[in-house]
């Protein structure tokens, strides 16, 4: 039995992270951080305030809160020994690069993806292979318009995956763009991603691939509910205590097989 503590339990996704972890046989809520509803109850497992107060008897932390204290929660986390499921997005390459020698040196097992949906990940893994025989390509990253961090995780991410296979032909470097610069959008990695935030969206991300005369699209759209993202995030609970050191994305995950 893993036993779980889940992170933002209250939360759009955190809420059927927490329910799904609670209804599996082979997992326990063990407790639960929620500053809203601490004090009380989900599930049947305490809520707690902080990450802190919550991890005693913990095997792995779920952590579905914010941009602001998602790298926190980790890094205390992986002090106390405990493995982690990373589903918060707005960490940077180099904030990974830290929790990675932090989870080596503690022998702690870290699973972090922009997006725990199955397909998700499969337009992800397309997008890879892609990458290595087409030279060029930029991404779009849509979601609604309250959305306060940008780029989302699930672009973020594959950016710097992309960017990790080669570095996309550019005809005209960014920084010689006549006009506007920003126009371009933001450099992650090596990749341009342009962030729209509009009402209407949830999270949807295009990269687009580009040759003479032809183009290829991978489009990744997310629903009105967090139910594709629970059981990617329970997968990853249940890989995470064989894991030592960092795993990024859910397909890195899935195409190691177990």
């Amino acid at each position: 039995m893993i036993r779980v503590c889940v992170a933002g339990a209250t939360g759009w996704t955190g809420g059927a992270v927490a329910e799904a972890v609670a209804a599996a046989d082979d997992l326990t809520l063990t407790s639960a951080v929620s500053r809203s509803a601490a004090g009380g109850g989900i599930a049947g497992a305490p809520v707690y305030a902080s990450v802190s107060q919550a991890l005693d008897g913990v095997d792995v932390l779920v952590d579905y809160t914010s941009h602001e204290v998602v790298k926190d929660h980790v890094l205390t986390a992986i002090l106390r020994g405990v493995h982690v499921v990373i589903g918060s997005s707005g960490l940077s390459a180099e904030d990974f690069d830290e929790i990675r020698a932090q989870a080596e040196e503690a022998s702690v097992g870290v699973i972090a993806a922009g997006n725990f949906s199955l397909t998700a990940a499969m337009a992800q893994a397309a997008a890879t292979l892609a990458a290595r025989y087409l030279p060029s390509w930029e991404i779009i990253d849509y979601a609604s318009a309250g959305k306060t961090d940008a780029p989302s995780g699930t672009s973020r991410e594959l950016a710097e995956r992309l960017s990790g296979v080669r570095p996309p032909e550019v005809a005209v470097p960014v920084e010689t763009t006549a006009g506007h610069v920003e126009a371009r959008g933001a450099t992650i990695g090596a990749t341009q991603v342009h962030s729209v935030r509009l009402p209407g969206f949830s999270v949807s991300t295009e990269v687009v691939f580009g040759l003479p005369d032809e183009r290829l699209v991978i489009r990744h759209d997310a629903g009105s509910t967090a139910a594709p993202y629970v059981a990617g995030t329970l997968l990853a609970v249940r890989r995470a205590p064989h894991v030592t050191g960092l795993v990024r994305g859910l397909d890195t995950l899935l195409l190691q097989g177990d």
